[in-house]
């Protein structure tokens, strides 16, 4: 449902951002409210369900992520699925009511050759279901952009985690230009963009709002913006990281919804962690899509028979439709 666009701005401050951000949160979630009921249905969430197809080894060192190979943790390994079974995994999801279909790798860059091959009969498969396609599997080059494309590649996600001045606390094995460089290709090939951030990881809320302008300033702005509370993993860094106040994850995405008014903002990890009315919340903010499915990647998600109990409490429902929005 969507109306004009004329709130639609990439030259937000971090004056502006940090005045919505701390406003009173009845302030706050009646103007996210209002604004996303002006581009979305307002009682409407997209079910997403995010298969992890390559698991574990990652010479990447995210302080947050389980999966790195800098860290020991009790997450195994396990080398690329097969076609089939990712699709069977594509399918039971449709079954449980997710439109979109997400597909995770534990690589740094894409590899070339029967990998990569795989993974592009992987996202066919998905769209010959009648489901977005959606892959996150590192860094890329524009021909394997161009590819995945070609493809039918709905999104691809590459999240900027945080910051670009708390990047570095983070991740030291890619930087925050790498990041941005392939989102650029990213878009360049016609490919919808999928970015959002991590809360929680020992961040100021001075970088919260960087992180909100980053992506605000994107044009056009990331169709789909995940937006992640960090799930504490025994061995990695964040391990014994304190836990946030679910009410900052209420604020980033109120924040969020005004600043990206059209994007689709994704209630992603850590969502265990909240009650139902902090979810309930969420969605009042603006929150119009969640990740379904008893696991996200390689952390624990709420069961869909738990989702469904929620969305008949609050009198909502799954969008039924391939599409929603703009991507």
């Amino acid at each position: 449902m969507q109306s004009d666009y004329n709130d639609l701005r990439h030259d937000w401050t971090l004056a502006e951002i940090e005045a919505l951000y701390s406003a009173p949160l009845p302030d706050l979630i009646f103007r996210a409210q209002s604004i996303h009921r002006r581009h979305h249905h307002s009682a409407q969430v997209q079910g997403c369900v995010l298969l992890s197809i390559k698991t574990g080894g990652c010479p990447e060192d995210c302080a947050y992520c389980p999966q790195s190979a800098h860290y020991k943790t009790s997450l195994g390994r396990e080398s690329l699925l097969n076609v089939e079974d990712a699709l069977t995994a594509a399918r039971n999801a449709k079954a449980q009511g997710a439109t979109r279909f997400c597909m995770g790798a534990a690589w740094r860059d894409i590899p070339s050759g029967e990998p990569f091959e795989r993974v592009l009969k992987m996202v066919r498969g998905v769209r010959d279901l009648g489901m977005e396609a959606c892959c996150t599997l590192g860094m890329l080059t524009q021909e394997q952009a161009d590819a995945l494309a070609a493809a039918g590649l709905t999104a691809y996600n590459h999240n900027l985690d945080t910051s670009a001045e708390f990047y570095g606390e983070i991740i030291s094995t890619r930087t925050f230009g790498d990041r941005l460089a392939t989102l650029e290709r990213v878009r360049r090939s016609g490919i919808t963009v999928c970015c959002g951030g991590i809360i929680g990881m020992g961040e100021t809320r001075t970088e919260r709002y960087g992180l909100l302008r980053e992506l605000s300033s994107m044009n056009p702005h990331p169709e789909s913006v995940p937006v992640n509370l960090l799930v504490r993993v025994e061995g990695t860094p964040l391990a014994l990281q304190q836990a946030t106040d679910p009410l900052e994850l209420v604020r980033m995405i109120a924040t969020g919804r005004i600043l990206m008014p059209a994007s689709m903002v994704r209630l992603s990890a850590g969502r265990l962690s909240l009650s139902d009315e902090a979810q309930a919340l969420c969605f009042l903010a603006g929150a119009n899509s969640i990740f379904m499915g008893d696991k996200l990647l390689t952390t624990p998600n709420p069961e869909a028979n738990a989702d469904r109990a929620l969305f008949d409490k609050l009198g909502m429902r799954l969008i039924q439709a391939e599409t929603y929005g703009a991507g």
